[in-house]
């Protein structure tokens, strides 16, 4: 069992309506979550396949850094799908840095982020001090190094290319993987 604990003004969005999300979850993920809406904390017990139970607090806690509930699903339709947290706080000095790296990271009207999901194919949401992120291994390599380079202070256009060379790059790979079958006739 492992316990993951959530903000407070997420527990609403992991239970969902008339325990709906939290019931999804647990049939999708076989667990079963017990859930303490007093201080956030959510025990997580595998009650089935031990490899699916290993994303459940990956899910819980992907909800209780923003994500949409449907988004955290995605974790399960692979094993190679991953869950990862930049702090942003990490990179500030104080409150006012902090403001400012958060909105160097979603842009203006949120093209900044927009960008990031749209180039590597990972969903990223901004919450409160972290960026999360959810995607494939070399999705999320590529919005991690992304929002670093914003947080080191990289101009936006620099790290727009970046994303573009590693979109080109993951489709290349993608078109050399999915090569045509059967021979040349």
């Amino acid at each position: 069992m492992q316990h993951v604990k959530i903000p407070q003004d997420r527990i609403g969005v992991l239970i969902g309506e008339g325990g709906e999300t939290m019931r999804e979850i647990e049939a999708e993920a076989e667990v079963r979550l017990d859930i303490d809406s007093e201080n956030g904390s959510v025990a997580v017990e595998t009650v089935g396949d031990p490899v699916l139970g290993l994303k459940g607090p990956d899910i819980v806690r992907a909800i209780g850094r923003g994500f949409a509930p449907e988004d955290a699903l995605r974790l399960l339709e692979d094993d190679m799908m991953l869950f990862d947290v930049v702090d942003i706080d990490a990179a500030a000095r104080n409150k006012n840095d902090m403001k400012r790296k958060k909105g160097r990271l979603i842009g203006e009207g949120g093209r900044t982020r927009e960008l990031m999901e749209e180039l590597t194919g990972a969903d990223v949401v901004i919450y409160g001090s972290t960026l999360g992120i959810i995607g494939a291994p070399q999705e999320v390599d590529a919005v991690r190094s992304a929002a670093e380079m914003l947080l080191d202070g990289a101009p936006h256009g620099a790290v727009y290319s970046f994303l573009e060379e590693k979109h080109n790059e993951m489709k290349h790979q993608g078109l050399e993987y999915h090569r045509f079958p059967g021979g040349q006739s």
